[in-house]
């Protein structure tokens, strides 16, 4: 795996040095580039179509493609921390129908097809208060942070968006949120659009944005993932709250 091989190989700076240029502008490290070069090779003789966070868009003329994040929670791979994942999701004619996330330090992984029915997982969970959320660390002024986080019974900052969305499905999380710094990419979100809505949850973006597959990997949204429609709701109403009064700013920086 080229994950492991990475780990292994190089140091915590090694990992992290900046080797690259991401499709979006901003820097990418070792290990991402050598863990998408690896992905590349082995969806190269599908012939489909890549949407990565490193290379951007690989077309190669075919209705289907894949949108993938090789190392999602960089810093935490790099730390030893051991919370990152690789995920992706499978577009027919832009239409998202599957989805995976494997977390690399245990191997678990979720799964999930539009035309496979399965049991919803989630929490079930309505309300906002008194719910156990994990959030993306506050940005700007923090104000969308802390009016959810007041309300919420348990706030947890896990740094790997993919997993935390997963969880979500699982019922381990009641839901995972970015407080309006739109600092996701269709790469973080895309698996979620499929794993959670199949256990019942939603995937929202605070500021009302369709999440849709795009070949334009600078496209950002503050993504919402919940338990329920309800809740979902519940948090973006608290958010949205807070910007009308000049709360979370737009920020430009990798997720990691």
């Amino acid at each position: 795996m080229a994950w492991a091989d990475a780990v292994g190989r190089f140091s915590r700076d090694e990992l992290l040095e900046f080797v690259a240029d991401g499709a979006d502008g901003t820097p990418s490290s070792r290990i991402d580039v050598m863990v998408e070069a690896e992905i590349l090779r082995a969806v190269e003789p599908f012939g489909i179509d890549v949407v990565s966070e490193e290379i951007g868009h690989v077309d190669n003329g075919s209705s289907v493609a894949m949108v993938v994040d090789p190392v999602d929670g960089t810093g935490n791979a790099t730390a030893g921390i051991p919370i990152s994942a690789f995920t992706a999701a499978i577009a027919v004619d832009g239409r998202f129908t599957e989805g995976l996330t494997h977390w690399f330090a245990d191997g678990r992984r979720w799964w999930a097809h539009v035309d496979q029915p399965i049991a919803p997982s989630t929490s079930g969970r309505t309300e906002l208060d008194g719910a156990l959320l994990s959030m993306i660390r506050p940005k700007g002024s923090g104000d969308g942070f802390l009016a959810v986080a007041r309300r919420a019974s348990r706030i947890r900052v896990l740094g790997s968006s993919s997993i935390e969305a997963a969880l979500v499905g699982d019922g381990v999380l009641d839901a995972f949120v970015d407080a309006g710094s739109r600092t996701h990419r269709l790469v973080d979100l895309a698996a979620a659009t499929v794993i959670v809505e199949r256990a019942g949850g939603v995937v929202l973006d605070v500021h009302g944005e369709p999440i849709v597959f795009t070949t334009e990997i600078d496209t950002r949204w503050s993504g919402v993932v919940a338990a329920t429609p309800e809740l979902g709701r519940a948090i973006v109403d608290e958010v949205r709250s807070t910007l009308k009064n000049g709360g979370e700013r737009v920020v430009d920086e990798p997720l990691s």
